[in-house]
């Protein structure tokens, strides 16, 4: 990292791009930026808490790009054709991409913690900082989510933590193959499923990231995950939710509503622990094992660290009530790809309401890899009397093939058997859900790369008590 040079971060608002930004502002780099949602009036609140972190702000147009000396730091959705990186090209200034910078700041710690896979990253990231954290170690750490334990008035969107210890804990991205430029300490993959590559593809990357770890953080119950088991070279921490061939294991799962408890055993100290966590499911059971084995990884006790863990709070987005007005509950929720709205699913499902179920889709390119599984995935995990509802795939600006929409995905689903819609904008789906509910249902908005879905949300609950 350049320290005499300053940074522009094209796409600053981004859920990869602002941890990373306050993370260089934290140790004292100037830094700047901008962002289409910006240019479009959207997202007041987190553009102005920016500023706050003395983040200077420009229009997406180039203008704020005016010396060489500069670095422009850009997402992967900033094309060539947008003014900021024309304007490089034409001062003759960097052009970095985000995962680039991040494992740049993350090869150069001491000790570093990747948490990878295709779910559970950011909550499992969020676990492993909180741990840390609790333990005195005072961790830097990058995370694609709010962590909820690290949000102050002063620190609202609180994705990142800048620390003075050893530690650097980041999410691993592989959608964009960037896992391949990371250098871990501690290499945690929770689970390897379809998400935005071949399955070939992502083996290869997978493999590739643990074994160039001193420990990595397996999951057994996933059937590709366990695969590197045998294929790594390096020492492996192994954990499941109920095999007792894993190093570390967990029985007498106790679901509620609220969240979830269990008892944990490591087989070869035979320690044994209770966890009480906070947020709900039995994928969260998972993720804390995946916390737990890095924390051990870490030096920590398995006492310490399950002590902690019920202090965790969760993550923004994830499974997120937002509010309960006339007898119905609104969720905000991440889910995206097949697996996670899986989990999702299957956890609310454990106890009674209908589901309405808002899924907007993150980009027609996953739509299109994926359109079967979106099928599939809903058709087996909807009960008969849950609806889904469709607006089509979110899209802020540039070149794209729209060759599959959400009517694809509602007519699969239709063709299960089961109930489904979509229409062309959000705000007729918001419509349609206020039609629906009824006291008891439980509505779920599920969608990734647009925070304004938490917004939505929120209008909902709002609409909700005047109907």
């Amino acid at each position: 990292m350049s320290q005499a040079k300053s940074y522009f971060f094209s796409g600053v608002g981004g859920s990869g791009m602002l941890p990373l930004a306050l993370i260089l502002r934290g140790k004292g780099v100037d830094v700047a930026g901008s962002d289409r949602s910006l240019d479009q009036g959207r997202l007041g609140a987190k553009f102005e808490y920016l500023k706050a972190q003395g983040i200077a702000l420009f229009p997406q147009d180039g203008s704020g790009i005016t010396s060489a000396d500069q670095i422009l730091v850009r997402s992967a959705a900033v094309e060539d054709t947008v003014g900021d990186v024309v304007a490089a090209k034409r001062v003759g200034a960097e052009d970095l991409k985000r995962p680039q910078l991040l494992a740049e700041l993350f090869n150069a710690a001491r000790l570093r913690i990747g948490v990878a896979g295709t779910s559970g990253k950011s909550t499992t990231t969020g676990m492993i900082a909180w741990l840390l954290h609790r333990a005195g170690r005072d961790p830097t750490v990058m995370n694609g989510a709010v962590m909820k334990n690290f949000v102050t008035p002063d620190a609202l969107f609180a994705s990142a933590l800048v620390g003075k210890g050893d530690a650097f804990v980041s999410e691993v991205d592989e959608s964009d193959g960037s896992i391949a430029r990371y250098e871990p300490t501690i290499a945690v993959v929770n689970n390897i499923a379809l998400d935005h590559k071949s399955m070939d593809e992502l083996r290869a990357l997978f493999s590739g990231f643990v074994n160039k770890a001193e420990v990595a953080v397996l999951n057994l119950d996933n059937e590709e995950t366990a695969a590197l088991v045998l294929a790594t070279k390096v020492r492996t921490r192994t954990y499941s939710l109920r095999s007792g061939l894993a190093d570390l294991h967990c029985s007498a799962i106790r679901l509620a509503p609220d969240g979830v408890s269990f008892d944990v055993l490591e087989k070869d100290t035979r320690a044994t622990a209770t966890v009480d966590l906070a947020v709900p499911g039995e994928h969260n059971v998972s993720n804390a094992l995946a916390a737990l084995s890095a924390a051990r990884a870490c030096g920590l006790s398995l006492q310490e660290a399950a002590i902690a863990l019920k202090g965790f709070s969760g993550t923004k987005r994830r499974l997120e009530v937002v509010g309960k007005a006339y007898d119905v509950t609104v969720i905000d929720d991440f889910g995206h790809n097949p697996d996670k709205i899986t989990a999702t699913l299957n956890t609310l499902h454990a106890f009674p309401g209908r589901l309405l179920i808002m899924f907007q889709p993150h980009g027609f390119g996953p739509l299109r890899l994926m359109k079967n599984e979106f099928i599939d995935c809903f058709a087996r995990n909807m009960a008969d009397d849950d609806v889904l509802i469709m607006p089509d795939p979110v899209y802020f600006g540039g070149t794209v093939d729209r060759a599959v929409t959400s009517q694809h995905i509602v007519a699969g689903v239709r063709s299960r058997g089961l109930q489904a819609m979509a229409f062309a904008e959000r705000g007729a789906c918001g419509d349609k859900l206020i039609e629906l509910a009824e006291p008891h249902d439980r509505i779920v908005v599920m969608g990734a790369r647009d925070d304004t879905l938490s917004v939505f949300a929120a209008e909902l609950v709002d609409r909700l008590s005047r109907k």
